[in-house]
Parts: structure tokens; C-alpha cells; sequence
């Protein structure tokens, strides 16, 4: 598991800008069946402008973040229906460090409606994957059905910026076995919630930043 990051860093990869790589997510995500996706979420915070419980939540009207969170529930589960169809499954591991961040605070609340829906997520503590981090946090990386594997990418406001696709089957596998490796360490993350989040009061945004 170890050799994998260093892979990634020499690999050659495709640049999609932000509306290629969802047109090309979307075609490869249903392009096999019986196939599963992994995705592993390092950074801390996200910009999810446009998105309206992230507005609200931007905004301090926590009840309100999440009660628009919730009216997703039915496109959430429709998706992972779809995905069971395809006799698939979507795991997710999520790096977390303490205290969190106000945007990881929100989105745990995001993840356990996700897990709800059958959605497989686990947490890991920042010090899971500080060993493969000498020169900086990992990136941000999802694969889709064995096939593809993507870098997505953020500009320096955090927003969405496209992604690098990388299509040799080694090197998704080697990332799929690191997540997995990862995986089969965390924390299911409905406990995790319970623990470490449930008793939280709504976080206080940084009002000079907006975070």
C-alpha cells in the first residue's frame, strides 16, 4: 500500500476542465457492471457554491443547511439503487482531523444521511495517512467500476477545477487496494457521528473568511 502514492506522482493522466470530467464521470460510472467505486476525501473544506444546504450553511442557518440536506435523501437513494442494480457499491473513506473544520463538521452531517441510504463510508484520523504524505496531503481521488481513476482538482478557493483521468488498470487497482487498506482501518460513520459530532453545537464561521 505503501508504493502506491508514489505511482500516482510519476503517472501520465488526462486534464478534463470541470465540465469534461462530468460528462466523463457520468459516462464511465455506468460503463460496467459488477464493479465497485472508491473515493477518498482528504481536504478539510470544500467551496459547494450553488449547492443550497452548503449556502445555508455558509450563510449560519444551520437548521436550515440541514433540513435542505435531507430534501436530497430521495436522489441519494435512488442512486444507490441504481447502483445495486448493477450489482455495485460506492465506498467512501474521509480523512478527518481534530478539531474539525466547520465545513467537515457539516458534511459529517451530509455523510451519515448518505450512509443512511446505504452509501459505505468510513473515517480515518489524519494520522492514517501522514506516512504517505512527505511532501504534502494526498490528493483528492475517486474510481469508478475498476476503469478510470480520477485527481480532482480544486483551484486556491477550494472550488471544483476539473480533474486528471488516468485509465491504467494498475494504477487503479493499486489505489483501489489503498483505499481499501484505508477502509478496512476506519470507523463506520455512524458511530464516529455519535461520538464525535452528534453533541456539537452548530459551528461559528470565521466572519473575516466566511468559514
Amino acid at each position: 500500500m505503501a508504493a502506491w502514492p508514489v505511482l500516482l506522482a510519476s503517472a501520465d493522466g488526462v486534464r478534463l476542465d470541470q465540465a469534461e470530467y462530468e460528462r466523463d464521470f457520468g459516462a464511465s460510472l455506468w460503463a460496467a457492471e459488477g464493479a465497485d467505486c472508491w473515493k477518498l476525501e482528504r481536504m478539510q473544506e470544500y467551496s459547494e457554491a450553488g449547492f443550497p444546504s452548503w449556502e445555508a450553511f455558509m450563510a449560519g442557518e444551520w437548521s436550515l443547511a440541514l433540513r435542505l440536506y435531507e430534501d436530497e435523501r430521495p436522489a441519494i437513494a435512488a442512486f444507490q439503487d441504481k447502483l445495486r442494480r448493477r450489482r455495485a457499491r460506492f465506498y467512501r473513506v474521509r480523512v478527518v482531523a481534530e478539531p474539525l473544520a466547520p465545513y467537515l463538521q457539516w458534511e459529517l452531517h451530509c455523510l451519515r444521511l448518505r450512509a443512511s441510504c446505504g452509501e459505505d463510508i468510513r473515517v480515518v484520523d489524519v494520522s492514517a495517512v501522514s506516512l504517505f504524505e512527505p511532501s504534502g496531503p494526498l490528493p483528492e481521488l475517486v474510481s469508478l467500476c475498476g476503469r478510470v481513476l480520477y485527481r480532482t482538482r480544486y483551484d486556491e478557493r477550494a472550488e471544483p477545477d476539473g480533474a486528471v483521468r488516468y485509465a491504467d488498470t494498475d494504477l487503479v487497482s493499486g489505489f483501489e487496494d489503498f483505499a481499501r487498506g484505508l477502509y478496512e482501518t476506519g470507523e463506520d460513520v455512524e458511530s464516529y457521528f455519535a461520538r464525535e459530532v452528534a453533541h456539537l453545537p452548530p459551528p461559528r464561521l470565521d466572519a473575516g473568511s466566511g468559514r
